[in-house]
């Protein structure tokens, strides 16, 4: 094994052990360092501590002739900045050569919800006659009702749910835990899911499990299952939009402010960090508030 590699595979336990990170996080710090790693051989099969600020802009001009976007840019360098800073701190390198290449400035895309009319189509599609349809019925209403990801929606399981309450125990990123409420329309579906559809499908398979998304064969239902699941029911509402699952998540958000709930209460329910990535989502509550206002207000003046 290599220098090179035995430090990324320090790293990797650093990340593991002292940080708690998810193994999301992890495949993507990875991703980026092997192709850094990558990189330094071809120009000559350098080493970590050979790495300045001339190599740096030659993997920058590498980065962009392959048409990354800056936000891919910036990821990778962010997290070549946390390796070497890792690797400065354990001696094995004298400085961190990333610390002063500043990160390409960041899109600010807005992001795609559905409005209630779309969403109103969508929760009229499954047949709650069918164990399936009464699982995508639920798997619907919960994703809206919670705004949560679908990797948390996917691994949570029977005894995060507590249906008297209306509440599920979420666990996030960094492994960081919130409790979410939901409403009666969720609390409905996922009842009758639980007590019904999801035992039908469960006696599929002959083997137990607490996970709540169930598939055709009563496995636990991955990411891509919920994906494809939203897919056909877009199908099925005759929606001319590209539905995918994080729309849910920015509808719930947009909805929520769009009705008066406060930034930091949004923060929380949405399991942000940080609120800068809470505060997308008030372009749209502007938008909002400026037709009401418009359509509203006597001296507004009319578009002719």
């Amino acid at each position: 094994m290599d220098n090179n590699q035995r430090q990324i595979d320090l790293f990797t336990e650093y990340l593991q052990i002292e940080k708690n990170a998810s193994s999301y996080t992890i495949h993507f710090y990875q991703s980026d360092l092997y192709s850094f790693r990558e990189f330094l051989k071809r120009e000559g099969g350098l080493c970590w501590r050979e790495v300045d600020y001339p190599i740096i802009r030659v993997f920058l001009t590498e980065l962009y002739d392959q048409k990354l976007s800056r936000r891919s840019v910036s990821r990778k360098l962010s997290s070549l900045r946390s390796f070497y800073r890792f690797l400065e701190r354990e001696g094995l390198v004298e400085s961190n050569p990333f610390l002063n290449v500043s990160l390409p400035k960041q899109e600010n895309p807005i992001p795609s919800f559905l409005y209630e009319e779309e969403l109103e189509k969508l929760f009229q599609v499954s047949n709650t006659e069918e164990p399936l349809g009464q699982r995508n019925q639920a798997l619907l209403e919960l994703l809206y009702a919670t705004g949560m990801r679908v990797s948390e929606c996917v691994s949570c399981t029977l005894a995060d749910i507590d249906l008297e309450l209306g509440t599920i125990l979420v666990r996030g990123k960094g492994r960081k835990e919130r409790y979410i409420p939901f409403g009666s329309f969720a609390k409905e579906a996922l009842r009758y899911y639980i007590y019904n559809g999801r035992n039908s499908l469960i006696q599929k398979s002959g083997t137990e499990t607490e996970a709540i998304w169930l598939n055709a064969k009563g496995t636990p239902l991955t990411d891509r299952g919920v994906r494809s699941v939203l897919s056909k029911m877009v199908e099925k509402a005759a929606l001319t939009i590209h539905v995918h699952p994080h729309m849910l998540r920015h509808s719930f958000a947009t909805h929520m402010l769009n009705e008066g709930a406060d930034l930091r209460s949004v923060q929380e329910l949405l399991g942000h960090e940080h609120l800068t990535s809470t505060q997308i989502y008030t372009h749209v509550t502007k938008d909002h508030l400026k037709k009401i206002y418009m359509n509203s207000h006597p001296r507004a003046g009319k578009d002719e």
